[in-house]
């Protein structure tokens, strides 16, 4: 079996975990932040579903030269939010399955604006700035949840909204 074939499971479990917590995101609170330094609801969401489409980029080139006038994705609905979290998602797993061995273990830079911010092997990109930092952002949008008395979803087992019987059918 292939790296990337073993992290197709993972990969489908943490997405579909994903999706079903952008989901909740309530369009009549897109901006809200829970402090100022904080990234509003919406911007938090958007992120989210923009990473999960990172992963062809990574398998495309030995590199990524974000210009500095990048505009990242901002949704203005939940169904643009999931319509692109579905398209990249899909993108990105298509390119996961397709990922060989060797191509996995070569190096990967990011780059802004021609300044490089890191070089790594690819595999540990995939699990650092893709897997990792979906988990991460993903983890924030519920505490926003929280705070606005929205449910939380039960993700790796029940949530104090979601008890045993949601996590049952997880």
């Amino acid at each position: 079996m292939s790296i990337a074939q073993s992290l197709l499971s993972e990969f489908d479990h943490e997405m579909a975990n994903t999706r079903k917590t952008l989901e909740r995101v309530p369009e009549n609170k897109l901006d809200y932040t829970p402090d100022p330094k904080s990234m509003s609801m919406g911007k938090l969401a958007s992120h989210i579903a923009e990473m999960c489409g990172w992963l062809p980029s990574m398998m495309e080139g030995p590199e990524l030269d974000i210009p500095a006038g990048f505009k990242p994705f901002l949704a203005t609905s939940r169904k643009e939010l999931l319509d692109t979290f579905d398209k990249n998602v899909a993108g990105s797993r298509a390119a996961l399955a397709a990922a060989g061995d060797q191509a996995l273990m070569q190096d990967w830079s990011l780059k802004f604006a021609g300044n490089a911010m890191f070089t790594m092997p690819r595999i540990a990109v995939y699990r650092s700035m893709i897997m990792n930092h979906v988990i991460h952002h993903r983890a924030q949008l519920t505490v926003y949840y929280r705070l606005n008395g929205i449910p939380v979803p039960a993700l790796y087992g029940p949530s104090a909204d979601e008890g045993q019987q949601a996590a049952a059918g997880h």
